[in-house]
C-alpha cells in the first residue's frame, strides 16, 4: 500500500456535497455510494439513467500516421482496421500471453483515443512509451475527466442536451458541444446497459455533470454500483478476473482478436506473447473464466476456493456480489477446462462450508446495446 495521499477527481467536492461515502480505489478517493444506497443505484441504472465518475481512469492519444500499427505491436486487436469513429475493446499483453491491462480504443480523425485502468496508467504509458514511442507519440491527457451516463434512458437523456449523440450506435464515438462545452463521447460502458462514457476539460467536469444531473431521469451511482452492475453483465475487472497471470483464451476473451491478427491472417501475430496464444488458440486451455450461480443465499466473494463433490480443488474465485437483477449470489470463476462446462455443479468454500453453485452462461443480465 502506498503512503502517498489520495488524488482526487475534478468531481471530488460535487461526490461530498451529493453525500457521497468516499473510499480509496486505485489511489484516488472515490465515491464508493451515495444516501440512496448501492441497492437502488444499481437498480436505477437498470431501470433508468445513472451518472459515474470514473475519472480515475487513464485517457491518452496515440498520434502519427504509424500509430495504429505500433499499437497493433502491443495489443492482439485489429487496430489498423478501424474505420473513423469506430471503437474497439483490446489488451496489452507480456511475452507470456498475460495480460497487462485492458483497454478501450477509438479511432478519430487525427488519433487514437485509449482508455486505460487507473491502477495501470502509469505502467502503460511506460509500456506505450518505451516500445512505441518512437514511432508515434503518446500524450497523456491529465487535463480531462470522464463521466459515464449508462442506462435505457440515458440516450433520451443526453438528447436533451446534444441531440446528436443519440444517432450513435455501441462502440461508436464522436465530438460533441453538450450545453456548450466540448466533449468526446463514445456510445459504450460497463455495466452492460446502453449509455455513453464522455470525455470533458476537467475545468467543465462539475458543470457537465451538474447538467445531467439536473435531467430528472439522471441519478449518481458509485463504485459499488458500478462493480455490481458490470458482474451481472460478465465484464472483467483487471486485478481480479483478468491479470499478467491469465492469457485472453483463458479468460474468454478470444471474441476480441480478430481474424486477421490470427494465424493465417494478414497480421497475424507480431505483438507479446503471440505465440503462447495462437498454441491456446488452437489447443484451448487448461483452464477458463466461468460464471456461477448459487443455487442457496450466501454470498460467495473473490478468493473462495471451488471444490467438487469430493472435496478435490477445481479454482477459485475471482469476484462475487449478491446479483441485484436476479436476487442470487453470482461469482466469476477460474476452473480447469473439464469442470468449465454448462450447468455443472460446483462447490464455493465459505466460512467452512461447501455452497453449491452452478456454471452459468454470462451475462447474467442480458445486454442491452444499442447497435441501431
Amino acid at each position: 500500500m502506498s503512503d502517498a495521499p489520495l488524488q482526487h477527481t475534478p468531481l471530488y467536492e460535487l461526490h461530498l456535497e451529493l453525500g457521497a461515502k468516499m473510499v480509496p480505489f486505485a489511489g484516488y478517493a472515490m465515491p464508493v455510494s451515495y444516501p440512496a444506497g448501492i441497492l437502488a443505484e444499481h437498480r436505477h441504472c437498470r431501470d433508468s439513467a445513472a451518472l459515474f465518475d470514473v475519472s480515475h481512469m487513464g485517457q491518452l492519444r496515440l498520434v502519427g500516421d504509424d500509430a495504429a500499427l505500433a499499437l497493433e505491436s502491443l495489443v492482439p486487436v485489429d487496430v489498423a482496421g478501424l474505420a473513423p469513429g469506430r471503437q474497439r475493446y483490446g489488451f496489452f499483453t507480456n511475452a507470456a500471453g498475460g495480460i497487462l491491462d485492458d483497454l478501450m480504443i477509438t479511432r478519430r480523425e487525427s488519433d487514437l483515443l485509449v482508455i486505460v485502468n487507473a491502477g495501470c496508467k502509469d505502467a502503460d504509458m511506460r509500456h506505450l512509451q518505451t516500445n512505441i514511442g518512437h514511432r508515434c507519440s503518446v500524450v497523456p491527457m491529465p487535463e480531462r475527466a470522464l463521466l459515464a451516463l449508462q442506462g435505457p434512458k440515458a440516450a433520451a437523456a443526453i438528447a436533451r442536451l446534444a441531440p446528436d449523440l443519440a444517432k450513435l450506435t455501441f462502440m461508436t464515438g464522436a465530438f460533441a458541444r453538450i450545453t456548450g462545452i466540448d466533449c468526446f463521447a463514445t456510445r459504450s460502458g460497463y455495466t452492460g446497459e446502453d449509455g455513453y462514457e464522455i470525455s470533458v476539460p476537467a475545468e467543465q467536469a462539475v458543470a457537465l455533470a451538474r447538467a445531467l444531473l439536473a435531467i430528472p431521469e439522471v441519478k449518481p451511482a458509485g463504485l459499488g454500483a458500478r462493480d455490481t452492475l458490470r458482474l451481472e453483465a460478465g465484464l472483467c475487472l483487471y486485478g481480479h478476473d483478468i491479470d499478467d497471470k491469465t492469457t485472453p483464451v483463458e479468460a474468454g476473451l478470444t471474441w476480441a482478436i480478430q481474424k486477421v491478427r490470427r494465424t493465417g491472417g494478414a497480421r497475424h501475430g507480431g505483438y507479446p506473447g503471440s505465440t503462447a496464444i495462437d498454441a491456446q488458440l488452437e489447443a484451448g486451455a487448461a483452464c477458463k473464466r466461468v460464471g456461477l450461480v448459487g443455487l442457496e443465499r450466501m454470498p460467495v466473494r473473490e478468493g473462495a476456493v471451488i471444490v467438487d463433490a469430493q472435496g478435490h480443488k477445481l479454482g477459485r474465485v475471482t469476484s462475487g456480489t449478491l446479483a441485484p437483477t436476479v436476487d442470487k449470489p453470482i461469482a466469476m470463476a477460474y476452473l480447469s477446462a473439464n469442470h468449465a462446462l454448462p450447468n455443472h455443479e460446483v462447490y464455493a468454500e465459505v466460512r467452512g462450508k461447501r455452497q453449491p453453485m452452478r456454471v452459468s452462461p454470462m451475462p447474467i443480465a442480458p445486454h442491452r446495446y444499442f447497435r441501431g
